[in-house]
């Protein structure tokens, strides 16, 4: 190797030694040490116990486990779709509006919840949701709609959590969709409309593929975020009625810091950890089919 690409080389491992050292002491040192202790019983007070897969057979048959896993299933679902479209829908209007400062005003106004602390949304929305003086109950009586206990009944708890969050984050999916089509060249849009394709058509063959990229970041994103999900189902419902807002992270930390079975939930956490990694690695590999990259 010239001297030259010795160089490049050295300067190349010093741009990336500090993202590595922040992966390696807050990433992968921490799932090692819980990958290690998910084959031990250990409570903290007391010396550890070699459990093998003891913690995982117990993991796989546990109901709640289950309740859990579904339940994040759903809510990772319902809140990726809605955000994906929602925030699309609203960074296409805004993005069309022609006046600077009322677009500066509705990124601001979109983007605010997002800024507001999860403990000021619970208290926000459980007055707005309360059946008995709650706005919300209050104005579907006046409709003639009979509302729902919306956190306590088991069919629409969850349902609240997921309209809960996508009001106070839409905001994050929102302004990288927003940046992303301030990036679709407009030289190509141009073209299009002169070659008499129409506003779909254009959304569609030039648009979507330019945004793509865009796309797929706020889809990981949203997922990855949308799988650790906690501070609404912990401070709103604490996982009721009949586990139905119950997460997986919230069963992680019950089973570390309320029962002290600490194996236990590292043997959750790596679980978690491996189905965030294969559903990340799984959109990688399908984004080869729908995403473009502008050469």
């Amino acid at each position: 190797m010239s001297r030259m690409s010795w160089a490049e080389a050295r300067a190349g491992y010093l741009l990336i030694s500090p993202a590595a050292l922040l992966f390696l002491i807050f990433i992968a040192i921490p799932f090692g040490a819980a990958l290690v202790l998910s084959f031990f019983n250990w409570d903290i007070l007391t010396p550890a116990t070699f459990a093998g897969f003891g913690n995982y057979q117990t993991l796989f048959a546990d109901n709640r486990v289950h309740s859990a896993l579904f339940n994040t299933f759903v809510f990772t679902v319902s809140t990726v779709v809605l955000h994906i479209v929602l925030g699309l829908l609203l960074a296409l209007a805004v993005n069309r509006v022609v006046g600077r400062w009322l677009k500066y005003f509705l990124r601001t106004a979109y983007f605010f919840p997002a800024l507001v602390s999860w403990a000021a949304v619970a208290l926000l929305w459980r007055y707005a949701l309360d059946p008995e003086f709650g706005f919300v109950n209050y104005y579907l009586r006046g409709l003639g709609i009979d509302p729902p206990n919306w956190l306590v009944d088991t069919t629409w708890a969850l349902p609240s959590l997921v309209a809960i969050d996508l009001w106070k984050t839409l905001g994050y999916t929102f302004v990288i969709l927003l940046a992303g089509l301030q990036t679709v060249p407009q030289h190509l849009l141009e073209a299009a409309k002169v070659d008499g394709a129409g506003p779909l058509r254009r959304f569609w063959n030039v648009t979507v593929p330019m945004l793509s990229p865009t796309l797929l970041f706020a889809t990981i994103i949203t997922f990855i975020g949308a799988l650790q999900i906690f501070e609404p189902m912990y401070i709103m419902t604490k996982g009721g009625p009949d586990n139905r807002t119950l997460s997986m992270v919230q069963e992680i930390y019950y089973n570390a810091f309320r029962d002290f079975e600490m194996g236990y939930a590292c043997a959750l956490a790596v679980v978690l950890s491996l189905i965030i990694m294969a559903i990340t690695l799984l959109q990688l590999r399908l984004s080869r089919m729908w995403v473009t990259y502008e050469r």
